[in-house]
Formats: structure tokens, C-alpha cells, sequence
């Protein structure tokens, strides 16, 4: 077995304005628990369940931080993250209602295996691009 055995946390740093709609965005529209939260009014952080062992950590930016401060460039946001789900079409459709940019609608797809996949992708609260990822 390798030395790395799965993903602990994804974490998104929004800015003190968006801290708040990132946090409803995860625990409210989709449904994220709080596992931990620390710090104080000033630069409150928390992390919430991906529904197994890993998890979400929600920090903002830190206040008066110089332009081009680690983890605050466009060009260093992930990728994308992919959360596994069997409501790829119910979840996209809460996050096209209250406004949040869908940018490939679910559609089945097949990566070369005999399990059928179910995608969508999004943006959130903070331009991070995420996938829901259904294996049927």
C-alpha cells in the first residue's frame, strides 16, 4: 500500500465578503456538516464533512493581504473538485436556482470502464469549479 491513503481536506479561501455565502454555500445548499471551527470574528475557519473521511476547509484571505499572496491568484485554484454523489441532476439544479454559474450540464459519460458515470460541473461561491461525480 502507497504512503497516501485518501484526501483529508480540500480547503477555498474566499474573501472576508464571500466567507459567510461560502459556508451557507456548503453547509446549507449542499448539506455539509460542520466537523470543526476555530479561530475568532476576525478570521473564523471551519471544516466540513465531504461525507467520508475527508473534508472542506472554509478559511478566508486574510484582511489586508498584499496582491499576489499565496493561495490568493486565480491561477493557483485547483483544477476542480469532484464530489461523489447519486444527485448530480437534483444538486445542480438547487445551485442554478439561486444563481451560482453551471458550466457543463450532467450528462452520462464513459471513462473507459464498465461502471457509467454521471457528471455536472459548476462554479461556487469563490470560483472554484466542481464536479458531481456519479458512479451508477
Amino acid at each position: 500500500m502507497g504512503m497516501i491513503k485518501g484526501v483529508h481536506h480540500i480547503a477555498v479561501k474566499p474573501t472576508a465578503e464571500k466567507y459567510q455565502e461560502t459556508v451557507d454555500f456548503y453547509t446549507k445548499l449542499l448539506g455539509m456538516e460542520v466537523k470543526k471551527s476555530w479561530g475568532d470574528p476576525e478570521r473564523p475557519c471551519l471544516m466540513v464533512s465531504c461525507g467520508d473521511n475527508s473534508c472542506m476547509e472554509i478559511l478566508p484571505v486574510e484582511s489586508g493581504a498584499p496582491a499576489g499572496a499565496p493561495g490568493d491568484l486565480p491561477e493557483q485554484r485547483l483544477a476542480h473538485i469532484a464530489f461523489a454523489t447519486d444527485q448530480v441532476d437534483e444538486i445542480i439544479e438547487k445551485v442554478r436556482a439561486v444563481g451560482y454559474q453551471v458550466t457543463n450540464e450532467p450528462a452520462d459519460a464513459d471513462l473507459g470502464g464498465d461502471t457509467p458515470i454521471r457528471i455536472a460541473f459548476f462554479y461556487g461561491p469563490t470560483n472554484e469549479h466542481i464536479e458531481l461525480f456519479w458512479e451508477k
